[in-house]
């Protein structure tokens, strides 16, 4: 039996963040802004004429480091984070306005993001939301990679990494219906190897990292401790996932499990499914009530620094 019908929410008032991108190294501000029932999440570069670029699928850019989407030649890029934020807090409208190519960095982990919300607050729109309930398997495979959706009650990921040390192998399991994406994944910020900078640097990325937006790795260990989470590089891959699959245009309902996966096949996944119409229907609510201690509910949040 369905749940009572969530309504869509949009935040209450503006608000403004400032920062540099991650990849370009370029500054930029950023406002987010109140938007009408069944707008969705629309991107809008203020520096070009206020061009809108939505954020689903169809729009997604070449993936590798980051998610970009592009319209008309018009790009928007490292969306992933912002938009992790926003489906795990629960803003399902909003214009956000750029004056540059990229979403700023700030700390690397969505918590700015969600702390902002808290702030200012939802605002409980009239119209019912809609979440996508997938009806049957769809995967994307890749060599040892793997990532797949599957039918489920909640919004269930397992995720698995295998990264050089200090890494290794990690894995986190959660349920994102049961609330704690807040405290269990939002702090978790990105991550790199310094011994990849040279080569990354060459390719025009990585231009605005710092000690403060991203966790630094040598084979040694973690250089700008300490971590949030003992397995914060999993639970970031967690909040990255969450970014990606946001491009569906709707939170999902069903059970998701990646190995190795990045962003190119997060949003694969996303536009697989979505050609698929047989694998999917839209519902106004999970179908049955997530455990109260539920998957993520079960494990125990590091206290964030």
């Amino acid at each position: 039996m369905a749940l009572e019908a969530h309504f869509e929410q949009t935040i209450r008032s503006e608000i403004e963040f400032s920062g540099i991108g991650l990849h370009s190294g370029a500054p930029v501000l950023m406002r987010l802004i109140p938007a009408p029932a069944g707008s969705g999440i629309v991107f809008r570069r203020t520096d070009l004429d206020n061009f809108e670029i939505a954020a689903i699928g169809r729009n997604v850019a070449k993936v590798s480091y980051a998610t970009s989407l592009m319209r008309q030649s018009v790009l928007i890029s490292t969306t992933e984070h912002l938009l992790s934020a926003l489906i795990g807090f629960g803003v399902d409208n909003v214009i956000v306005e750029v004056d540059n190519l990229e979403v700023p960095i700030l700390d690397g982990s969505a918590l700015p993001y969600v702390q902002a919300f808290h702030s200012v607050g939802l605002k409980q729109q009239r119209r019912k939301r809609e979440y996508l309930k997938v009806l049957k398997e769809v995967e994307v495979r890749e060599g040892s990679k793997f990532i797949g959706v599957y039918p489920g009650s909640g919004y269930r990921i397992q995720y698995t990494i295998d990264f050089p040390q200090p890494i290794g192998y990690e894995t986190f399991k959660g349920d994102l219906a049961t609330g704690d994406y807040v405290k269990l994944i939002a702090p978790a910020r990105t991550f790199g190897f310094k011994e990849d900078e040279a080569m990354l640097r060459d390719m025009g990325l990585i231009r605005g990292v710092s000690d403060e937006s991203a966790i630094i790795l040598s084979r040694q260990g973690v250089e700008n401790g300490p971590l949030r989470f003992d397995d914060e590089f999993v639970r970031h891959k967690v909040l990255d996932l969450i970014g990606d699959l946001a491009l569906a245009g709707r939170r999902i309902q069903g059970r998701v499990v990646a190995e190795r996966a990045g962003h190119a096949m997060h949003t694969a996944l996303v536009q697989r499914l979505m050609r698929d119409r047989s694998a999917w229907e839209l519902a106004h609510g999970y179908d049955e009530v997530a455990e109260p201690a539920g998957m993520m509910g079960r494990l125990q949040p590091a206290t964030v620094s």
